[in-house]
């Protein structure tokens, strides 16, 4: 049973890790903080962009993550 959770953390790792790399950045520099940008058209649609469903995603298997990686610890223990 270890074992299987150690590859399965494993797999949730390398995930995890992609997730992340895949990311674009969530600063715009200078530009961004003296032009605003908030109120546009473009930032309704925000939710239904790839990186918004990459970041709610980061965030669920981050969580599994570290459920995975506090129960291994249990277990070995």
């Amino acid at each position: 049973m270890v074992t299987v959770v150690i590859i399965i953390d494993l797999l949730v790792c390398i995930m995890l890790t992609a997730m992340v790399v895949v990311q674009s950045g969530k600063t715009s520099g200078l530009s961004g903080a003296l032009g605003g940008g908030s109120d546009t058209f473009l930032a309704k649609n925000k939710a239904k962009t790839l990186d918004a469903k990459l970041s709610r995603g980061t965030k669920w298997v981050a969580v599994g993550f570290i459920v995975l990686t506090l129960l291994l610890n249990i277990v070995i223990k």
